[in-house]
């Protein structure tokens, strides 16, 4: 199977990817977005195995200060997530593609399809939220007060692994961190401009409430809603959620297939 990498630049951002698998004719490719403090293997090693199965071409990249895209001085934010994605698919001559955006990088994949609606034919926006009332005030609180020691031992060793400079770990989780503490959400009207053929997929367990997934479903134009069985990402075969069963991902897969279909 063709599989390719390499670097897009964004000014000083020089954000890395890889495409997975055969272009189809008339069919764009499925962008793949991780979450905070995760890299493509972590979020993705299993999902995309399986989308190759099924003749997907598949595109996947690391935001800012994630695996092997360095930071810069900027902070991280979905629209600058956004513009960086814009100069992957411009150096890659893809004019449109769907995108899955995981947790915060489905902020990175909501932003894409407000700033660049014409790139975006699908969205599947997962486990993410649009406004700051999607989780409890705990959640505000737990994060206000989070050290290194709370985020996934798989995280931390999988980012060691690639980065193990003094001072990489650090910094990612300070700029994810920074990243959720100063999200100001979106208004309704910034969600209603959405043209993607959206689905909003969730688990009944999951960070984000089901009324919030239920309440953006109805806010996009014509959006889709899935709630599965589950927890913050195990049904995308997320390493941290998943522990590596794969069960809840390839009962989902086949419902995120028809949705791309339709």
């Amino acid at each position: 199977m063709t599989f390719t990498h390499g670097y897009a630049a964004n000014g000083d951002l020089r954000m890395y990817y890889e495409v997975h698998g055969h272009p189809r004719a008339g069919e764009p490719p499925l962008l793949l977005i991780p979450g905070g403090g995760s890299s493509i293997e972590t979020n993705f090693a299993g999902l995309i195995p399986a989308l190759l199965a099924e003749s997907l071409q598949v595109i996947a990249v690391e935001e800012e200060g994630h695996g092997r895209t360095a930071a810069t001085a900027r902070p991280l934010t979905a629209e600058g997530s956004a513009g960086d994605i814009k100069a992957v698919l411009d150096e890659l001559n893809v004019d449109s593609v769907d995108v899955l955006g995981f947790s915060a990088g489905g902020h990175t994949a909501l932003a894409l399809a407000m700033r660049h609606p014409s790139m975006v034919r699908c969205l599947i926006a997962a486990s993410t939220f649009a406004s700051r009332d999607a989780v409890g005030d705990e959640f505000w609180e737990g994060m206000e007060k989070a050290t290194l020691d709370d985020m996934p031992e798989v995280y931390q060793d999988a980012d060691r692994r690639l980065n193990p400079e003094p001072g990489h770990l650090e910094r990612m989780f300070e700029l994810d961190r920074q990243r959720i503490l100063s999200f100001p959400g979106w208004p309704d009207e910034d969600l209603r401009r959405i043209t993607a053929r959206t689905l909003v997929l969730s688990a009944d367990r999951d960070v984000v409430s089901a009324d919030h997934a239920v309440r953006m479903s109805r806010v996009i134009p014509g959006a889709r809603l899935m709630i599965v069985p589950g927890s913050h990402g195990d049904y995308l075969g997320e390493l941290a959620a998943s522990g590596g069963d794969l069960r809840a991902m390839r009962t989902t897969l086949p419902y995120l297939l028809r949705f791309l279909e339709e």
